[in-house]
């Protein structure tokens, strides 16, 4: 028995794009929606090598963070032990004052450990919101594509200006174009999952989750405006 693949795989979201692409080019050759579905394929070939830098182990950073956290702890195990306590020296206000500037020195040391131990996550985190944005920019740009497919347009009684838009589609090609945007919204949120679904940063979560509700919302109008047109198809 074939075990079920519980993450989800770039390669497969690649080949349902190339799909979907195929399909709005066969309905709408040469149009602005399926140019929009071919650059989010191109955005699925920077995701492959995103998604291999993330995976990688960055072993020089590594050497370089466990280096200088090493050097710290020595240096402030040095500074500690080269005091030299001698009771008759020191009265309490002196005692408490050296001990509050050990204490001060190890919290410093410590942020700095943290600092650094963090720095290769932060990278990744940078490179994955960067990455986020694109696609939050492309969900929009989908949007604006169906944007002015009204289908008020298509019912019995509507009255059109001058400057209303025009549109060639009828009742099953609009269907179809509202369709393959909502599709498209929702490739582009499963692509953005790809970067945290083995890469535990709450930004970066945080950024994808965002990511997944703005297509979330911008879907929901999209089959607003499919259900309106079912019903006044049967006016």
């Amino acid at each position: 028995m074939r075990d079920l693949n519980t993450f989800l795989e770039i390669e497969e979201i690649q080949k349902t794009i190339d799909k979907l692409f195929l399909r709005i080019s066969d309905r709408f050759p040469n149009s602005g929606l399926s140019l929009v579905c071919k650059k989010l394929y191109e955005i699925s070939l920077d995701t492959v090598t995103t998604l291999q830098w993330i995976s990688k182990h960055d072993y020089l950073i590594r050497i370089l963070i466990y280096s200088l956290i090493l050097g710290i702890l020595l240096t402030t195990v040095y500074s500690v032990v080269s005091v030299k306590f001698t009771p008759h020296q020191f009265n309490f206000s002196e005692l408490v004052q050296t001990f509050g500037s050990a204490l001060e020195g190890l919290a410093i040391a410590v942020a700095g450990i943290i600092f650094i131990f963090t720095f290769e996550s932060r990278r990744k985190r940078i490179k994955v919101i960067k990455a986020i944005n694109q696609l939050r920019c492309l969900a929009h740009i989908i949007d604006m594509h169906q944007l002015i497919k009204d289908p008020e347009t298509y019912r019995q009684r509507a009255i059109s200006t001058s400057h209303s838009p025009r549109s060639s589609l009828n009742f099953y090609e609009l269907n179809r174009y509202l369709n393959y945007c909502s599709e498209m919204l929702a490739i582009t949120s499963k692509q953005g999952f790809l970067y945290v679904q083995k890469f535990p940063d709450d930004v970066a979560t945080n950024a994808v989750n965002d990511l997944e509700k703005s297509t979330t919302d911008l879907s929901r109008k999209i089959w607003q405006k499919i259900m309106i047109l079912s019903e006044f198809r049967d006016e």
